[in-house]
């Protein structure tokens, strides 16, 4: 195990955001990792994880250790012709496996194609796209725990998932490291084609001409049209949130506001495209102190050089409070935040 002290973050995440952190490590295996959580409970250091930092804003240093999910395999623990179970390893990349599994006649996780990020990560957010979240897949989550370095095993039902959210974001936050994921997938495609997006993409085939891979290729399509390529223009892909609403305060907001797009979800509750709320206040496009609000997606912030993310999260902020004024609806940031402001 090589540790690096007074690491800088830059190329580690996806803001190219300028942090350094007490220590880096590098994890490749699970002895690895415990080796380092030893290391940082003899020393009385914070651990903070990372994967691919695509989710991630540094809003100045960190005074913890950050470990790198570098781990990898993909292992079938068990497939009865019906369903495949499998087991990831929490440093794989999960659009690759997202591809993998649909070489492998593995389905249900093709609207979750180009997601960036690590498969660790994704329980913590409970990623979702396109009409489909990862929680109906996930069987279980493996991990150890920061303080102990003890293993321990989460079913599903202990992840308490819910809207881009899981106990990894609350009771759990910063207790664990995710070393690996059980997932459960179907052998026979049923295709989710209900998203209005990817409906109208596809809208000039019939459903029986649509294949799981043609969902893939198309839902890649759509996010590669709609989000920047972060290695252009460094950004962590939708910044906040799509607020989701009573029926009784969404129909007064679309009464207020008629072109206000609703979408009615299956708890009886409706969803708001934050967009389309960020662009009526006007900050679609804007852009102060080196970072700014992407001109043709008002959900992605991006930086332009400043490089600081204090000042992104003093925009985000501001954006939120107009989004507040105006409709009251209170905006939810997607990214978790590490780090103490440099100004």
């Amino acid at each position: 195990m090589q540790i690096t002290s007074d690491a800088s973050l830059q190329t580690r995440n996806t803001l190219a955001l300028c942090a350094h952190s007490r220590a880096l490590v590098s994890i490749e295996s699970e002895n690895a990792l415990r080796e380092a959580l030893a290391w940082a409970r003899a020393n009385s250091t914070a651990v903070t994880v990372l994967g691919h930092g695509s989710n991630v804003v540094f809003a100045g240093d960190l005074s913890s250790m950050v470990l790198v999910q570098a781990t990898r395999g993909r292992h079938c623990l068990d497939d009865d012709g019906s369903h495949v179970r499998l087991r990831v390893a929490a440093g794989e990349n999960w659009h690759h496996l997202v591809e993998w599994t649909l070489s492998e006649g593995y389905f249900g996780l093709e609207n979750l194609a180009l997601i960036p990020g690590t498969v660790g990560a994704a329980p913590i957010q409970n990623i979702g796209a396109y009409g489909v979240e990862l929680g109906p897949f996930m069987e279980a989550v493996h991990a150890l725990r920061i303080d102990s370095g003890e293993a321990v095993t989460l079913s599903s039902e202990q992840c308490e998932f819910g809207y881009r959210d899981s106990v990894f974001k609350h009771r759990l936050r910063d207790q664990l490291v995710i070393t690996a994921v059980d997932l459960r997938l179907p052998r026979v495609a049923r295709l989710q084609l209900g998203y209005p997006a990817l409906a109208s993409a596809l809208a000039l085939r019939s459903e029986q001409e649509i294949s799981a891979r043609d969902v893939f290729e198309t839902v890649v399509s759509i996010r590669r049209s709609k989000l920047p390529d972060p290695a252009a223009i460094p950004n962590a892909g939708s910044f906040f949130k799509n607020p989701v609403l009573q029926k009784q305060q969404a129909a007064r907001l679309k009464a207020q506001f008629p072109d206000l797009p609703v979408y009615p979800q299956a708890d009886g509750r409706d969803k708001i495209p934050a967009a389309w709320l960020i662009e009526y206040c006007g900050w679609k496009g804007h852009r102060e102190n080196g970072v700014g609000v992407h001109p043709d997606h008002a959900l992605v912030l991006v930086n332009y050089g400043g490089d600081s993310g204090a000042c992104l999260l003093q925009l985000a902020d501001r954006i939120a409070v107009t989004v507040r004024d105006t409709f009251g609806i209170t905006l939810e940031i997607e990214p978790r935040v590490y780090g103490q402001c440099n100004g």
